[in-house]
């Protein structure tokens, strides 16, 4: 059975350790689902801050993070002298996130970027975003004809119109997420294809 992987890292990795109480491995992740259903494909959909990186929004369709990096080594050489302290450090900072997702695509993952945006909200706060839902709908509508099952890690009930839409198309639907942080109308829809992404925890932890 051919089967795709979509995981939407804001919804169910939001908070990391933090929030899981625990590290996952990523590179065991993606043997998980390659050996326990086969997958051929495995999605990662997130943001990443850009740092005036010369993104075009209409030409271009995600972030290259190993072009990001090149720009910001270079932004760091040039202009190293004249940078504060402070502002070096947090280029560095982003750096190793950016090493990070350069190492989803050694463990074999297609990585789907896009720029974090950041604005003010109402009371005045910074806040930083990179919905990607829109973007996961997309690539699950383009690729359908592609496979047989999909995997979506997450738990936003958003996604049901689409998880609906495939279903109706004969497509077999397994969500994997966090029990507490799903969306009701979610668990019902997929029923016993609903797996709590904690229960695989002994396969994905990181020691």
């Amino acid at each position: 059975m051919r089967t795709y992987v979509f995981i939407d890292a804001s919804n169910l990795f939001y908070g990391g350790r933090k929030s899981l109480g625990w590290n996952i491995d990523y590179k065991k992740l993606a043997e998980y689902f390659k050996n326990r259903y086969g997958a051929t494909k495995i999605y990662y959909f997130g943001g990443v801050e850009i740092h005036n990186f010369p993104y075009d929004y209409i030409k271009e369709e995600v972030v290259s993070v190993k072009l990001v990096a090149k720009y910001l080594i270079r932004y760091l050489d040039e202009n190293n002298k004249g940078l504060r302290s402070s502002r070096i450090a947090s280029i560095k900072y982003y750096l190793r996130k950016i090493r990070f997702y350069m190492n989803l695509e050694e463990f074999g993952y297609d990585l789907i970027l896009k720029p974090v945006k950041i604005h003010i909200d109402i009371d005045g706060v910074f806040q930083k975003k990179a919905n990607c839902d829109v973007d996961i709908t997309l690539f699950l509508l383009r690729y359908m004809d592609h496979f047989d099952r999909v995997i979506v890690l997450s738990g936003d009930g958003d996604f049901l119109p689409v998880l609906k839409y495939l279903r109706e198309n004969k497509k077999e639907v397994l969500v994997f997420a966090r029990s507490r942080g799903t969306a009701r109308e979610i668990k019902q829809f997929v029923g016993g294809e609903f797996i709590n992404f904690e229960s695989i925890r002994i396969y994905i932890e990181y020691r």
